[in-house]
């Protein structure tokens, strides 16, 4: 067994939700059985969402069950709940992730079947918001496959959704104008980021390592040189845009790596990652260029990530090595690890000689160009303010997680593997060259 220093033990900065189990508003006491001269909706509620176990939701979904009349009014007061979570700082793929995470697919078609139908509603929407419920499951027909196992995953859902804790809102509730946001230009972001999409959705469906590197590639160029782009367009415009903040998902399993790998690309995209383990997401805060940047990036790399270590573990099974999860665990740790430090000298160097070629790449020195050191630091103090007021209380700890030397040593060998598009003299200027 090798030294455990053999394994470097990267930071991340990590905050908790309240305490799972327990609204942020706790909700009012009710009845331990139900009255019946309340409608049926209100015992069923009484009888299934204020308690704890399984006996309490097949009561309620027995009383739901015998009574079709109550249909209407159960979904409707499942789209106030919906309503609540917006109040709260939820947002459409944050409550699906935590709904399939907690209970199951099923019950995330019914919580997407009622985010669809309350968000209609609305003329206007948050920023990333239609993309995320364009992402949406499908929801499963109602009352299916029979009418006491909807009203019971139905009920199941509703006691999660009245439960939800409140969390740092991440931009305006539906309907409301967004405060201190620079939206994209209409005619230009959407189109960008549709190509980048596609690119990085043909390199994961192709079986071809080659033609995968190639798309991904040409994703990570476009993304980092309209990154780029923005950046300097307000360097020269004095934008008075504030940083914004999104929202990322970070699923099971080795999320405990895939969080480091976010905030290893957060910090090289001049953003801040802020991991909350209970509810499976980090926020991450920063320019919105550099948001989009961040997500993209992340999502290629860790999708390069996931198909080196299914390729290494081919290998070792081939070997007479039998699949083991201290090696997937160890080779997404290192890969991560040696990400981190490839990303942050590729940030330090690209900086440095924009530096050195006149500061901005907008024009030679003297040109009346702002500098861009100064740039970069009043961007990265904004960021740092906006991440520190909306998580005052974080926990920087150290992360043990490597075990295995060769799944160390292949992770560290695929990020090395891994290509970024986009570094060095390709992005002086804000402008690729071949």
């Amino acid at each position: 067994m090798p030294s455990t220093e053999a394994f470097p033990r990267p930071a991340i900065t990590t905050t908790r939700a309240r305490p799972r189990g327990r609204a942020s508003h706790p909700p009012p006491h009710r009845p331990a059985y139900p009255d019946l001269m309340e409608p049926v909706t209100d015992q069923a509620f009484a009888a299934a969402l204020y308690s704890d176990g399984d006996a309490g939701l097949d009561t309620g979904a027995s009383l739901l069950a015998a009574d079709p009349t109550a249909d209407a009014e159960l979904f409707r007061r499942g789209e106030e709940f919906v309503r609540r979570a917006w109040e709260r700082g939820w947002q459409p793929a944050d409550v699906v992730r935590l709904v399939r995470r907690e209970l199951d697919e099923n019950a995330a078609g019914l919580a997407a079947g009622l985010i669809g139908s309350e968000t209609a509603r609305y003329e206007r929407l948050p920023p990333r918001w239609r993309s995320q419920l364009d992402a949406l499951p499908d929801a499963p027909p109602r009352n299916r496959p029979d009418r006491f196992s909807y009203a019971g995953a139905v009920l199941g859902l509703y006691r999660l959704l009245l439960r939800l804790p409140a969390i740092e809102p991440v931009g305006p509730p539906p309907g409301a104008a967004p405060h201190g946001l620079r939206l994209p230009p209409a005619h230009d972001e959407p189109r960008m980021l549709t190509r980048i999409r596609a690119l990085l959705a043909k390199a994961e469906a192709t079986g071809f390592p080659e033609e995968a590197e190639a798309l991904t590639t040409k994703a990570q160029e476009l993304m980092a040189r309209h990154s780029i782009d923005e950046a300097l367009l307000a360097a020269r415009t004095h934008s008075k845009a504030a940083p914004g903040a999104c929202r990322i998902g970070v699923d099971a399993p080795y999320e405990t790596a895939k969080a480091i790998l976010l905030d290893a690309v957060a910090a090289a995209n001049r953003c801040r990652a802020v991991w909350n383990s209970d509810l499976g997401f980090s926020t991450v805060v920063g320019f919105e260029a550099d948001l989009d940047a961040v997500e993209l990036l992340y999502t290629s790399l860790l999708v390069q990530g996931t198909a080196a270590m299914t390729k290494a573990e081919a290998g070792q099974r081939a070997g007479g090595r039998k699949r083991t999860k201290t090696f997937r665990q160890s080779f997404l740790m290192a890969y991560a690890q040696r990400l981190g430090s490839r990303l942050a000298a590729d940030t330090a160097r690209v900086t440095a000689e924009a530096e050195a070629e006149g500061g901005t790449g907008a024009g030679p020195a003297g040109s009346g160009a702002p500098r861009l050191l100064p740039v970069l630091a009043a961007r990265d103090m904004a960021v740092t303010d906006t991440a520190e007021r909306m998580f005052p209380e974080t926990t920087t700890t150290r992360v043990r997680g490597a075990t295995d030397l060769d799944g160390w040593t292949h992770g560290t060998a695929a990020a090395d593997r891994a290509r970024m598009g986009g570094s060095g003299p390709e992005l002086r200027g804000g402008r690729g060259r071949r």
